[in-house]
């Protein structure tokens, strides 16, 4: 089996390519992996082959899998109107180019993972959300609507989509709690604002899991459908249209259950917190991402029979 992976050498396409020549050696598929990069001299795996955009732009190479996971993290920086522009080219072109190639390839992949974000919900406070839900207009929904539009036309062109909407990851190799880890070691850690925002989070591992977990469910030909026939727009047969999954652990937390857990684990204490109008001040219309909760939760994984390994945050902060 053949997959290609755009952003496959970040913080969670690194652990997805681990992860499944690991997987796939239990199993009698011969996998080979593939990073789509635009520096040919990228570090890498020995067990992997790198390919630039402009050899996809005449290759013939036929891929069972695309996940297409490229994109500058949304928050890395102050959103500046330069920076807008940035996230999302740094989404679309990928796209684009993977898009093209499937074009004009023979025998099209069986399936596109593309990636997405929580935040295409939008803030919505601590009501619940599920694949199902609606959305709250802001820049983080747009940002992940404009992506998740292009990507979904591969549906035109026979390919089966699915979406993976990706909430906080938790892992301290990166992402946020990376960031967090000195600050709390420091035992300088605290809550945001008033500390009661819903925090949609999945360790790195039940990602993983998670991914793979779809690759496999597609390619057996048991993907994921809605029993609310009114919402089926979101969970109907892929060669009509797009699954969507939300990849967030089943139980969310609030910013302060979040803190205190974090400190219990690292033996440090908590007793400091960030006012919102400060974190407004240092992050501007960013912010958002720090001060409005999400209450995300995994429907569509649940209901395929996806187990999770780490439940809570504490099983996920303890492995």
């Amino acid at each position: 089996m053949n997959i290609l992976i755009s952003g496959g050498s970040g913080f969670l396409g690194s652990a997805l390519s681990e992860a499944m020549l690991k997987h796939y050696q239990k199993t009698d598929k011969k996998l080979q992996i593939t990073w789509l990069t635009r520096d040919s001299n990228q570090a890498h795996p020995r067990d992997v082959t790198m390919m630039t955009y402009d050899e996809l732009a005449s290759s013939d190479t036929y891929f069972d899998v695309i996940l297409n996971l490229a994109g500058a993290g949304i928050a890395d920086a102050r959103w500046s109107d330069d920076r807008k522009e940035q996230l999302l080219a740094s989404r679309m072109q990928p796209t684009k180019d993977i898009l093209a190639f499937m074009a004009r390839s023979h025998v099209k992949p069986k399936l596109l993972i593309s990636g997405s974000a929580i935040g295409w919900y939008g803030s919505q406070g601590d009501k619940p959300l599920t694949e199902n839900s609606g959305f709250q207009a802001d820049f983080a929904h747009q940002l992940c609507d404009d992506w998740e539009r292009l990507a979904q036309q591969a549906t035109e062109l026979s390919v089966a989509v699915a979406i993976v909407r990706t909430g906080v990851v938790i892992h301290p190799a990166g992402g946020m709690l990376s960031k967090l880890l000195t600050p709390f070691k420091l035992g300088i850690g605290g809550q945001l604002g008033d500390g009661q925002q819903i925090m949609s989070w999945i360790s790195r591992d039940d990602w993983v899991a998670a991914v793979i977990f779809i690759i496999d469910q597609h390619l057996n030909g048991s993907t994921y459908q809605s029993n609310d026939a009114t919402q089926a727009t979101h969970h109907i047969p892929s060669n009509k249209g797009a699954t969507i999954y939300n990849l967030t652990a089943p139980n969310p937390v609030t910013n302060h259950a979040f803190t205190k857990i974090l400190g219990a684990w690292l033996h440090r204490p908590t007793f400091f917190t960030l006012p919102k109008f400060l974190l407004k001040l240092m992050f501007g219309e960013m912010s958002t991402l720090l001060i409005d909760g999400q209450n995300v939760l995994p429907q569509a994984l649940l209901d395929a029979g996806f187990k999770f390994k780490h439940q809570t945050l504490k099983e996920a902060l303890e492995q």
